[in-house]
C-alpha cells in the first residue's frame, strides 16, 4: 500500500478530523467556565449542543452519504468542522454574552463529524477488500482513539496557562489538515444516484427496516443499545464513586481514567488480529463480555487503589473497541451499499438517544442509592449486551458473512 493510496488518505483525515473534534470537546467545558464565566448548568447545555447534532444531524447525513459522492461529502465535513472550531474563538472573546454562539460553534463542528464518521464508514469497503475490513477500520479506529487520548492533557494544559482558546486553534489546524487528505480521495467510490428519488420518509424507513429485519445487523442494534446505556449509566457515577468510596483525589483520577483511552488503543490494535486468530462470534462476545468485570473490579477494589480503576476502565475501553471495529466490517458486508449511510445513521440515532437515558438512570439512582447502586446497574445493562450477543446469530458467526446484494 503507497502512502498515498485511499485508505491511507482516509486514515490520516480521520486522524485530523477526531483531533479536531477531540479537541474542541476538551476545550469546550474549560472555555465556557473560563472564559465565560458558565456554572454547571450552562457547561451542561453546552454538552447537549454537541450531543443534539449526532441525534440531530445522523439520518439527514445518511441521506447524504447515500446520495451524492462521498469523497466530497468528506471534505465537506472536514469544513464544517473548521468552521466550528474557528466560530468558538470569537464566541470565547465575547465573555458572557458568547453562551449562544460557543453553541452553535460546538453544534455545527460536531455536524461535521456525524458527517465525516458515516462517509468514511461507507468508503472503507470500497478501499479494502472483504477479508481486509477489520484492518482498516481497525486504522480508522485507532486515530480516534489516539485523538482521544492526546487531546484532553493538550487542553488542559494550555488551559492551566491561560489560554484554553488556543486548543480551537489547533482543532482549526487538525481540520484542515484532514481537509488536505480527503482531496486525494476518488469521488468514484460514490454510489451512483437512481433514476428516481423516492420521498425521504421512505428512504429513512427502508433503512430502519433493513436493520430490524437483517439477523445480524439485529443483534448489533441490541447489543449496542444495552452497552450504551450501561456504559453512561457508568459513566455518570464513576468519578463520584472513584472520589468518594475508592477516596481517589482528581490527580489520581485522572490517571485512573487514562485506562479508558489506553484501552480503546490497544483493542484497535489488535482487534484484525484477534478477529483472524479467534473468529468474529469469538469478538462479538468478548467485547460486550470484558465489559461486564468493569463494575466487578471497581466495587472490589480497595480504597485508595488506582490499579483497580484503572484496569477496570481498560477492560471497558479495549473488548468494545474491537467489537466496534468487528460489528463495522459486518455492517459494511451485509448492508447494500446503496444503504450504508442510512444504516449507520439508524444505528447512530439509537445509540445516541439511549445515552442521556442511561445516564439519567445511574445518576438517579447513585443520588438516592449511593454510587455503587449506579455501578450495579451498569453491571446489569452489560450482561444484558452479553446476553443479546448469545441468544442472536452474532454468537453462532464462525467467519465473515456472505456479501449483499449491490
Amino acid at each position: 500500500m503507497t502512502a498515498t493510496s485511499p485508505l491511507n488518505r482516509l486514515s490520516l483525515a480521520a486522524l485530523g478530523l477526531h483531533g479536531a473534534d477531540q479537541l474542541a470537546m476538551a476545550a469546550l467545558p474549560l472555555t465556557a467556565v473560563l472564559a465565560l464565566g458558565a456554572g454547571p448548568g450552562l457547561v451542561g447545555m453546552l454538552l447537549a449542543a454537541q450531543a443534539a447534532a449526532w441525534l440531530a444531524f445522523s439520518l439527514p447525513a445518511g441521506l447524504l452519504v447515500d446520495r451524492f459522492a462521498r469523497g466530497r461529502l468528506l471534505g465537506g465535513a472536514t469544513v464544517a468542522a473548521a468552521a466550528g472550531a474557528a466560530l468558538a474563538v470569537p464566541a470565547a472573546a465575547a465573555g458572557g454574552g458568547g453562551a449562544v454562539l460557543l453553541g452553535v460553534a460546538t453544534f455545527l463542528a460536531a455536524c461535521g463529524t456525524v458527517l465525516f464518521v458515516l462517509a468514511a464508514g461507507s468508503l472503507v469497503p470500497v478501499f479494502a477488500p472483504r477479508d481486509g475490513l477489520a484492518a482498516a477500520n481497525a486504522r480508522l479506529e485507532l486515530a480516534r482513539a489516539v485523538a482521544s487520548l492526546g487531546a484532553p492533557p493538550l487542553a488542559g494544559l494550555l488551559a492551566s496557562r491561560g489560554l484554553p482558546v488556543v486548543a480551537y486553534g489547533l482543532a482549526i489546524a487538525a481540520a484542515l489538515l484532514a481537509f488536505a487528505a480527503t482531496r486525494g480521495l476518488p469521488n468514484r467510490a460514490a454510489v451512483p444516484l437512481a433514476a428516481g428519488r423516492p420521498p425521504i420518509r421512505a428512504k429513512l424507513t427502508e433503512g430502519a427496516r433493513f436493520v430490524l429485519s437483517q439477523p445480524l445487523l439485529r443483534g448489533i442494534f441490541g447489543c449496542a443499545l444495552a452497552w450504551n446505556f450501561a456504559f453512561f449509566a457508568l459513566l455518570a457515577v464513576v468519578v463520584p464513586f472513584a472520589i468518594g468510596p475508592l477516596g481517589l483525589d482528581p490527580a489520581r483520577l485522572g490517571l485512573a481514567q487514562a485506562g479508558y483511552g489506553a484501552g480503546m488503543i490497544a483493542g484497535a490494535a489488535s482487534a484484525a488480529w484477534v478477529q483472524r486468530r479467534f473468529g468474529p462470534n469469538a469478538v462479538l462476545v468478548a467485547g460486550p463480555g470484558l465489559s461486564v468485570a468493569t463494575p466487578l473490579l471497581l466495587l472490589a477494589a480497595p480504597a485508595g487503589s488506582l490499579a483497580a480503576p484503572f484496569a477496570a476502565l481498560f477492560l471497558v475501553g479495549f473488548g468494545p473497541m474491537m467489537w466496534l471495529i468487528c460489528q463495522t466490517g459486518i455492517r459494511q458486508i451485509v448492508t447494500p451499499p446503496a444503504m450504508l449511510g442510512r444504516v449507520g445513521a439508524v444505528l447512530q440515532v439509537a445509540i445516541y438517544g439511549v445515552r442521556p437515558i442511561g445516564a439519567l438512570a445511574g445518576g438517579g439512582l447513585a443520588a438516592a442509592q449511593g454510587p455503587a447502586a449506579g455501578i450495579w446497574l451498569a453491571g446489569a445493562g452489560f450482561a444484558a449486551s452479553v446476553l443479546v450477543v448469545l441468544v442472536s446469530d452474532l454468537a453462532r458467526l464462525r467467519r465473515l458473512p456472505a456479501g449483499a446484494a449491490a
